[in-house]
């Protein structure tokens, strides 16, 4: 059996905390399992992918292409661990993915018949964006939210740990109710809790290979993405003469890029912020939206001396503007922090074509 799933959801839904438990969880009590990390930045190691690999996890990247166009990168990455034994592969897809059930989905059917099996069309939502699509006031990305889950075959409410039990259950009524093709269950990547149905699902339910009614070229999908940027980057950040929190400044760095995208009038949807030391050690911290507490999902253990760092984020900005500000941000915080910086790798780009790259 060589099962094939894909994880879509807003940016901080949990898909790669949950993509790395249900990996983990799959192999632990089914059979072998992997992921593959999606995005568009060009020739850059992703977060997601690295930390999934710190974390002993199973996977792989594909990069600088949405797994909606390149669909020889795609099997060739499926084969390959198919090959090595996987019986089940999942993918999350970059940016906001509006759009995979069709070319991901669909594609595969077309131009691959009867050579993967597709488990059901998976979307994650988190508790705070799903409050938000059910009052109405999700503004532009509540377009985004809802045509995500008019896609889903099944709808997992994510992070289910942070609600008590009188609010998960209306929030999987108003979801059963608002798709009711779909099925939905809650699950905690942090508890476990939901796994091992999460798991059951992929395993023994099909795709539905529906074709939901979404003008993916209208105009609001359009307007949604029109100011929408991602930014990728890496670089080593080394200390002279001294030993360094690295876990401080991680946190001082993802708060002071905040400041300055919140300054300029914009908003900062999701930023991950990964670093690790030679010695194997490594801490991550996490932005989900611009008026929410920095999450730091892992710490260093010891002070460090030197680490090489990487940043993924997206951000509601021109996306020149939003270079400019984590630029002079990191400037900052890194000389206050005595740090010597090497670049090796950057990328940025707007969502939304030649006006998302204006400034």
């Amino acid at each position: 059996m060589h099962r094939f799933a894909v994880f879509s959801g807003f940016l901080g839904s949990g898909k790669t905390t949950a993509m790395i438990a249900l990996t983990q969880y799959y192999t632990r009590h089914f059979a072998k399992a992997a992921m593959i990390s999606n995005d568009l930045g060009t020739g850059v190691m992703l977060a997601d992918y690295k930390y999934a690999c710190l974390s002993g996890c199973n996977a792989r990247q594909i990069t600088d292409e949405c797994i909606c166009f390149c669909h020889d990168v795609l099997t060739e990455r499926l084969d390959s661990l198919y090959a090595d034994g996987c019986e089940l592969v999942i993918s999350d897809i970059p940016a906001f993915g509006v759009g995979a059930l069709e070319h991901v989905y669909h594609g595969l059917t077309e131009n691959h018949p009867g050579r993967y099996d597709l488990a059901p069309f998976t979307v994650l939502i988190e508790p705070e964006n799903l409050s938000r699509l059910r009052s109405g006031q999700a503004g532009d990305m509540g377009y985004i939210l809802d045509a995500q889950l008019r896609e889903a075959d099944l709808i997992v409410l994510s992070k289910c740990d942070l609600m008590d039990r009188l609010e998960r259950e209306a929030a999987l009524v108003w979801l059963r109710q608002r798709y009711p093709w779909t099925r939905q269950l809650a699950v905690s990547a942090e508890t476990g809790e939901g796994m091992h149905a999460l798991s059951l699902a992929l395993r023994e339910k099909p795709a539905s290979l529906r074709h939901p009614d979404i003008d993916y070229d209208g105009d609001g999908l359009q307007h949604a993405m029109a100011s929408l940027c991602e930014y990728y980057l890496q670089y080593r950040a080394v200390v002279c003469c001294n030993r360094f929190d690295g876990n401080g400044y991680l946190s001082d760095l993802a708060e002071g890029i905040r400041n300055s995208v919140l300054a300029a009038g914009g908003e900062l949807p999701h930023l991950k912020l990964l670093a690790w030391s030679a010695d194997g050690d490594y801490g991550k911290v996490d932005i989900l939206g611009t008026q929410r507490p920095l999450e730091q999902p892992r710490l260093f253990t010891r002070p460090c001396e030197d680490l090489a760092v990487i940043l993924n984020s997206s951000a509601v900005c021109p996306d020149r503007r939003f270079d400019r500000l984590i630029s002079e941000s990191i400037e900052k915080i890194s000389d206050r922090w005595q740090l010597e910086l090497t670049c090796f790798r950057k990328d940025h780009f707007g969502l939304g074509g030649p006006d998302g790259d204006s400034d």
